[in-house]
């Protein structure tokens, strides 16, 4: 097996590192299946009663905790397996996580077809999540190295990719169970495995064109600025387990922690609100959510993107200042009756958050290098998990509570939109609050750790 190893994935004569991108969105659009596992919900709530549910049949709750699942172990793996990643290199964790996600998608299948809860949430939520977390962070490290003029652009490109992915999955998902529904069957079980197969084919196909630059490699005629140029980008490096000791770290979980816990409420609960805010159909509120899918996935490479320019602590204070009045605004456009103002104003928000994800990686590798970014992700992605807790809590529990409370259903969201504002403010006072880190927590050595040892001669027109 040692063609996945890292040192047999460095880059020969004419490798592109456009290439790479390609690659990494080959496994991340796979993976972002799982924005789109709401297709599944009332399916999986009909395996015996196939029209309707019947005693026996799981219920919403329980099908939500597939999804719920996997989401916490995306970030608890790419937490704990991080380190892994840095050592592997992306093409074996690219293969890794191809075996976990679609064999999760087999064993889920199997689970459905015996209508057992317990095996299904072990494929789906379990195994398919370390997969999930393995192809999360898998590319990004290598991104980074392979564009280090443009960090913010690659690592939008990727995870772009993994919005992207409800796009596609969704209507494939709707798609095979239409095929394979029968008399006797919703059609699921056979779904996920014709998902799992044709994933598969789209992970190996990144994971096998993935290529890592060689050591020392720089695009050509590039020159890394002067760190006096900009403090906020060093030229030094921190290792993993020394950058969870620094305050930057914390505060950068801070910020990505509150701005996902904000856009995350409102991307959940956007139908429901156009519905008790505006009145507005289900069917135009289901469209309305389509919207914001297209709005989320590109908003991860236009605002990442503009970091380039802007800077990561720039962009940052973008996110909160105008996400605060956004926040704010909601309540005024239910007050005027403005529809189409709150439509602008949900879909500006849910880009920023969706930006917020892609920008991360880079505002990461300004603070503490190349080396282990991709664990060090692994491990600040861990605020996602708290902010699927945090977010949904907020928008759903409160305003359930108003409504239980006599306040009218337009305006029982304001409370919730208030202290999503608040979290922004959090937010914003922790992006403030970054500064360089000290130089106790560089690496001291003469070589980086783990570092490819560049092929004999160097290719000078890989990468190009």
């Amino acid at each position: 097996m040692g063609f996945l190893d890292r040192e047999a994935t460095i880059a020969g004569p004419g490798y592109s590192r456009w290439q790479f991108p390609t690659a990494a969105i080959a496994v991340q659009m796979c993976i972002g299946e799982i924005y789109g596992f709401s297709v599944f919900n009332v399916p999986l709530t009909r395996v015996l009663g196939i029209t309707k549910s019947v005693d026996g049949d799981w219920s919403i709750p329980q099908v939500g905790w597939f999804y719920s699942l996997g989401l916490i172990i995306l970030g608890l793996s790419a937490a704990v397996l991080g380190k892994w990643v840095e050592r592997s290199g992306p093409r074996k964790t690219m293969v890794a996580s191809m075996l976990c996600f679609c064999g999760g998608l087999a064993i889920a299948s199997f689970g459905v077809y015996l209508h057992n809860y317990w095996i299904t949430l072990f494929g789906y939520g379990f195994v398919g999540g370390i997969g999930l977390g393995l192809g999360y962070i898998a590319p990004v490290s290598t991104l980074i190295k392979w564009f280090p003029d443009r960090p913010g652009m690659a690592t939008g490109f990727a995870i772009m990719g993994f919005g992207a992915g409800a796009l596609i999955g969704g209507p494939l998902g709707v798609l095979l169970m239409d095929k394979f529904k029968t008399a006797t069957s919703v059609g699921v079980a056979p779904a996920f495995l014709v998902m799992a197969a044709l994933y598969c084919v789209s992970m190996l196909f990144g994971a096998f064109t993935a290529r890592v630059p060689a050591a020392g490699w720089k695009p050509e005629g590039w020159t890394p600025p002067p760190q006096s140029a900009n403090l906020m980008i060093t030229q030094n490096h921190v290792a993993a387990d020394e950058a969870i000791k620094t305050p930057q770290f914390w505060l950068l979980w801070t910020v990505l922690c509150m701005n996902v816990s904000a856009g995350i409420g409102i991307l959940g609960q956007a139908s429901l609100m156009a519905q008790d805010m505006f009145g507005a159909t289900a069917a135009a509120a289901g469209g309305l959510v389509g919207l914001l899918s297209i709005f989320n996935m590109v908003g991860r490479f236009f605002w990442s993107s503009t970091s380039d320019y802007t800077g990561r602590k720039g962009i940052y204070i973008v996110y909160f200042l105008l996400g605060l009045a956004l926040y704010l605004a909601i309540p005024w456009t239910q007050k005027i009756g403005a529809v189409i103002l709150f439509i602008a104003v949900v879909c500006v928000i849910v880009s920023m958050y969706g930006g917020g994800f892609a920008t991360i990686p880079a505002y990461l590798r300004d603070m503490f290098g190349t080396y282990q970014v991709g664990a060090i992700h692994g491990r600040l992605i861990t605020a996602w998990s708290a902010a699927a807790i945090i977010g949904p809590q907020v928008i759903n529990y409160i305003s359930t509570s108003e409504k239980a409370a006599g306040i009218p259903k337009d305006l029982a969201y304001n409370k919730s939109l208030y202290i999503c504002a608040g979290m922004l403010i959090v937010g914003l006072i922790a992006n403030l609050l970054v500064r360089p880190v000290a130089s106790k927590h560089h690496y001291k050595g003469a070589d980086l750790p783990g570092s490819v040892p560049a092929p004999t001669p160097a290719p000078a027109a890989a990468g190009r």
